[in-house]
């Protein structure tokens, strides 16, 4: 019975962490660039779009030119973003490796 309280305590510090880098995770912004910096986009952690720069110099171009920017740009950010929530998750989970032979985590 020791070691299942034991398991069971891991397991709560495990959902604790969890937490915790779910709500890092909301805060973590990243910014994606295209058009040699032409074009940023802002993402924060679940990819929600919290800002757009685009150069006064391309305001003369086609529409289609700047949509598909944006769309690179976009790309890139979600792309830096889901790299660093990766990370973050990582770090949540390290040290929880060894908490049942066999057990493993859903990322």
């Amino acid at each position: 019975m020791k070691d299942l309280g034991k398991i069971m305590q891991q397991a709560q510090q495990m959902q604790a962490k969890m937490q915790e880098a779910q709500e890092k995770i909301e805060n973590i912004e990243a910014e994606g660039v295209a058009g040699a910096g032409m074009v940023k986009v802002r993402l924060k952690g679940k990819g929600e779009m919290i800002g757009v720069d685009i150069d006064p110099s391309l305001m003369g171009d086609e529409a289609e030119i700047v949509e598909d920017l944006i769309k690179a740009a976009h790309s890139d950010a979600k792309k830096r973003l889901d790299e660093e929530m990766e990370k973050a998750m990582k770090e949540a989970t390290s040290g929880f490796g060894g908490m049942m032979p066999g057990f493993k985590l859903p990322f």
